[in-house]
């Protein structure tokens, strides 16, 4: 069915293409009809950060900032899903146009900036969905507060959202939020996390659950920044991380329209980079804390990648673009036949 219909979201707009096609969803979803459209995943469940997962695929931040369409992403077979980036206050994001389509290499750039309705919208629609399962919610900060108070923005959101999730996830590595990928190095990082686990520690007593934080990293890390980024993830405790965003590398979209377009690259170009990073962080955690594995998802065999390369959970974002929800229930089946 998408394969029928993705010529014509393709003759849109990228940024006004993913809107229909969300809004369709959550119509079909109203009227019960996505069940005709969508095979789901067989029941795999993984237990990753003290919570239960149906099964190991979910879908990435990015693809809905506001939680407008939680109920229809599930109504996809998705184990998880994670709304967001939000931020503190309501931004618009970068000016248009910021969302590029690089069919040739299956690959998407975008310098979207957090564009988000800020998290107070973002909860309301939370109280309105009636999914149930796991829910995890990706926090950052605006774009006009200083890095050096970035700190302020991420203790706002983990306090707002920490009753609404099931885990909350930190975005240190956004490219199109200026100077925010600082925050991955050794003392900005060191005393972030030292805040937002102190700040855990007190919201877990408050509200009688303990809800894990889990850091999302970029694939623009060398070697001995990862080995220090994994020390400081055990040292404070962390209980997860998501590896990775996406990339400012060029590699592979070389001389294609739109190829040098500002911004993050995700899809099958950052897909070797990303496995690259889960490989050497699951050697240096080893076994501390679990990889949630995303980043060039297109196929079934690329989310058993991930999970081989150490990822304990995978999503995908930029896959669906080019293959639809079909590849939720491949990647579910690929990775469970497999037996990771």
């Amino acid at each position: 069915m998408f394969q029928l219909l993705r010529p014509a979201l393709f003759a849109l707009d990228p940024e006004t293409a993913h809107h229909v096609t969300l809004d369709s969803l959550k119509t079909a979803h109203c009227l019960g009809t996505l069940p005709l459209l969508v095979k789901r995943p067989a029941d795999d469940p993984r237990t990753v950060m003290g919570l239960v997962f149906p099964n190991p695929v979910g879908v990435a931040a990015g693809l809905d900032k506001n939680g407008v369409y939680i109920d229809a992403l599930a109504a996809l077979g998705f184990g998880f899903i994670e709304i967001g980036t939000v931020t503190p206050r309501a931004q618009p994001g970068n000016p248009k146009p910021r969302l590029f389509r690089l069919p040739q290499a299956q690959a998407i750039i975008n310098r979207m900036g957090f564009n988000n309705d800020g998290v107070d919208a973002l909860i309301e629609n939370v109280k309105r969905a009636k999914y149930t399962g796991i829910l995890g919610i990706n926090i950052g900060k605006n774009a006009d507060t200083p890095i050096e108070k970035a700190a302020d923005d991420y203790l706002i959101g983990l306090r707002k959202v920490y009753p609404y999730a099931s885990y909350v996830a930190i975005n240190i590595s956004s490219p199109n939020t200026k100077n925010l990928r600082q925050l991955q190095g050794g003392d900005e990082l060191d005393a972030l996390l030292g805040q937002l686990k102190s700040e855990q520690e007190k919201l877990a007593k408050q509200h009688l659950k303990y809800v894990p934080l889990a850091v999302k990293i970029a694939p623009d890390l060398d070697s001995e920044q990862i080995k220090n980024i994994a020390a400081l993830l055990i040292k404070h405790r962390i209980d997860g991380v998501i590896a990775t965003n996406t990339t400012l590398s060029r590699v592979g979209v070389e001389g294609l329209p739109h190829g040098n377009e500002t911004g993050g690259l995700s899809g099958l170009p950052v897909r070797e980079k990303s496995t690259a990073v889960i490989r050497q962080l699951a050697t240096e955690l080893n076994g501390a804390l679990p990889i949630i594995g995303v980043g060039g998802i297109l196929r079934g065999e690329h989310a058993r990648e991930k999970m081989q390369a150490g990822a304990a959970l995978v999503q995908m974002y930029s896959g669906m673009i080019y293959r639809g929800w079909e590849l939720v229930a491949e990647s579910a089946a690929a990775v469970r036949k497999s037996n990771y």
